[in-house]
């Protein structure tokens, strides 16, 4: 399990770095923010809030951020998905999306927070764009994970 957990960071810290085009910039998905709330809702024993706070470091160093910046948003919705896990998985996978979008947009509202303490201009509505296409993207991604966690026996 806590290979396949370290793999998926991998991965998602090379998808989040993929260079877009400006103008494509807010429609990336937050695919940290969707791997946080997925392993903290499906394996709320191995992924818990100092997962959360390890993926943001290391998220910040790959974006070469101010330690930090990240961190906060991720061990927030790492801690109300922990709290929340067996109801979450009780929910049609559309519902779970609603659940996804408002805890992306929680996250984003905290990283537009944290930019605005170091001065940083903050970004208009135009950030829950990322959260709606994040939160249509949760289907795809359960689905996928449990292929894998099938296809490896993994609980």
């Amino acid at each position: 399990m806590r290979w396949l957990i370290a793999v998926s960071i991998i991965l998602v810290l090379l998808l989040s770095v993929i260079p877009l085009p400006f103008v494509w910039q807010q429609w990336r998905p937050e695919f940290m923010a969707l791997l946080v709330i997925y392993w903290a809702t499906y394996s709320p024993d191995y992924f818990g809030v100092f997962m959360a706070w390890v993926s943001g470091i290391l998220l910040d160093v790959v974006e070469l951020l101010p330690l930090g910046y990240h961190s906060l948003g991720l061990i927030i919705i790492a801690y109300l998905a922990n709290l929340a896990y067996q109801r979450i998985r009780s929910y049609a996978l559309w519902q779970q999306a609603v659940w996804v979008f408002i805890l992306v947009g929680i996250y984003q509202l905290l990283c537009n927070w944290v930019s605005g303490l170091m001065n940083k201009p903050i970004e208009t509505n135009e950030f829950l764009i990322a959260a709606v296409f994040t939160a249509f993207l949760w289907p795809l991604w359960v689905m996928t994970f449990r292929m894998i966690r099938i296809r490896f026996r993994i609980p």
